[in-house]
């Protein structure tokens, strides 16, 4: 579904390539999350994906990136607006300025593409029931808060029904109720086939949800593989990114004996519960021993 092929790109202005010799391929219905320092590339590549770059912004670029089986050199973005949605940090960069209710804003976009009024209300409907924003329904975009708005902007995008959906720190501005919410929402469109591409500095629930991580660093994939692999790994602080506190703690205990040596540093809550009871268990075993 999405594929780059030894692809570099450097733009106007720039004096280094901010994406390096990439080399990616995320199947169809894939859940692969990207994380990275800030300037690691993770815009640069959602921008790429998306059809935005280089082609409103600019750049040279070597190799090819593919999306639907679509060369994106020679592709422009309105050509991708069925197949691809893009959820950018600020939702207010998103709002259409032309709609005076979240229910008209999540139209919008269906209006535009001519879908059928019952098939509209009917999609329209299931976005707002699924981000809980029903009870938001007649409220202006611009009188709710900016995680309210981050999730009207997910929605403007997931009621399109993409082939691929690109989010780039889609929660950066939600609590954790709403990113629960945003989460259940990927992980239904995943099921359904979609090809979700997620660029995030928050790791929890990747690590949880993604069926695959990808780092950048300086513009190039410094790793690449499931959650437990890629953030166990313990070169991430060198990457610019935090290792998750689960994994952390493990680490450490590890290093005084509380952790089992032959079970795997955990990513998740739930991973790092069942290590460290077991780990307590054996102790308490070859104490009575």
């Amino acid at each position: 579904m999405i594929e780059f092929r030894n692809f570099s790109l450097t733009y106007p202005t720039g004096s280094r390539p901010a994406l390096q010799n990439i080399d990616l391929v995320v199947p169809r219905g894939q859940f692969c999350a990207v994380a990275g320092a800030d300037g690691a590339g993770k815009t640069t590549l959602a921008g790429v994906v998306s059809g935005v770059v280089p082609q409103m912004t600019g750049g040279e670029t070597t190799g090819s990136a593919r999306v639907g089986g679509r060369l994106l050199a020679e592709t422009q973005p309105s050509e991708l607006v069925g197949e691809v949605g893009l959820v950018m940090q600020n939702p207010f960069n998103q709002l259409s300025g032309a709609r005076f209710s979240l229910r008209e804003e999540l139209a919008f976009g269906l209006e535009n593409l001519g879908v059928e009024r019952a098939e509209m209300i009917r999609r329209v409907d299931r976005v707002m029931a699924d981000l809980r924003l029903t009870a938001l329904a007649d409220h202006s975009p611009y009188e709710i808060s900016g995680g309210q708005q981050q999730l009207l902007a997910i929605g403007s995008a997931l009621v399109m029904r993409p082939a691929v959906m690109v989010l780039d720190e889609p929660t950066s501005q939600l609590d954790a109720v709403a990113t629960g919410v945003v989460f259940e929402a990927l992980e239904t469109l995943r099921a359904q086939g979609v090809t979700v591409i997620l660029f995030e500095h928050r790791l929890e629930r990747p690590a949880r949800y993604a069926d695959r991580v990808v780092i950048l660093n300086e513009g190039r994939i410094a790793a690449d593989g499931p959650p437990t692999d890629v953030l166990t790994d313990p070169r991430l602080a060198e990457w610019g990114v935090a290792p998750l506190r689960y994994t952390t703690a493990a680490r450490r205990a590890a290093g005084r004996g509380l952790w089992e040596s032959d079970r795997p540093l955990p990513v998740t809550l739930e991973a790092a519960a069942e290590g460290f009871t077991a780990s307590l268990k054996s102790t308490r075993t070859a104490g009575g021993m």
